[in-house]
């Protein structure tokens, strides 16, 4: 583990931007190869994608060496699952699916030790204390948690003003999949009604002194966000990334091969 402190917490409360992505493949080769490519932070998704506690584990060890902070998504903000993943050395979750201030206030207690929270004592147990190696980690522990709660239903988004209030959630961030499904939008995260919902939500957000975030692999609509005052963007999904690039060069070889021997044909056939 790199140092102690939460540098992508500080960052974005001295009003920096931060450029991320998304991984899905659940491989610690595959997070130790993204680590290298200049992201400022790679989000671990252990709702879509198929990560538990340990998988996770070995991706958080695989990246820490290098420059870039690991983000994870567990699958709900169950206080158990919270707990587990901090002890392995998460200190920034994405917790999905947040609709009310009073859910927010439910995870940020699960993220303190008592008496600010309800987070288990176990340090010795954990990586994240490593095994009560991090001189008095348990009355520091609390000042370096990092809590990004996801907005991406139009309840969340009605609440969003009490959510963003809520002493302890470091950042809100927007799924326009999600929340174009629950606008009666399904599969059109990039509708005009979606992104205009989504930039009052940015603005919301940053007037209340806090983080916004978004996924968007469209680059110009993801620039979009950023203008408007996004700071945590997500710009691409590996598995996408993988799909695409595959698919283009087999395609393009394919196509090459069709095309010669169809000229080969006609040759032939003039012959």
């Amino acid at each position: 583990m790199k140092d102690f402190g939460n540098t992508f917490r500080d960052a974005l409360r001295a009003g920096q931007t931060r450029i991320g992505l998304w991984v899905g493949l659940a491989d610690a080769n595959s997070a130790e190869l993204l680590a290298t490519c200049g992201f400022d932070w790679l989000l671990f998704d252990g709702e879509h994608a198929p990560n538990d506690v340990r998988t996770v584990l070995e991706q958080l060890r695989a990246v820490a060496p290098y420059p870039v902070h690991p983000v994870v998504r567990p699958v709900n903000g169950e206080t158990s699952l919270i707990k587990q993943y901090l002890d392995v050395g998460a200190q920034t979750l994405l917790v999905p699916m947040v609709d009310t201030a009073e859910q927010a206030e439910q995870i940020v207690r699960a993220m303190r030790y008592a008496p600010e929270g309800i987070r288990g004592m176990g340090a010795a147990l954990a990586r994240a204390s490593r095994w009560n190696q991090i001189e008095d980690y348990v009355n520091r522990a609390n000042d370096e948690m990092c809590l990004l709660v996801q907005a991406e239903t139009t309840l969340a988004i009605r609440n969003l003003r009490t959510i963003v209030e809520v002493d302890g959630v470091d950042g809100v961030f927007f799924g326009p999949a999600d929340l174009s499904a629950s606008m009666g939008l399904r599969g059109q995260p990039n509708h005009p009604d979606v992104q205009q919902t989504i930039l009052d939500g940015i603005n919301t957000v940053r007037a209340a002194g806090k983080a916004a975030g978004v996924l968007m692999a469209n680059q110009q609509v993801a620039e979009m966000y950023l203008d408007a005052g996004a700071q945590f963007v997500a710009v691409g999904v590996d598995t996408t990334l993988l799909v695409q690039a595959a698919s283009s060069l087999s395609q393009r070889f394919k196509q090459k091969n069709i095309q010669t021997s169809d000229r080969g044909t006609s040759s032939a056939g003039v012959y």
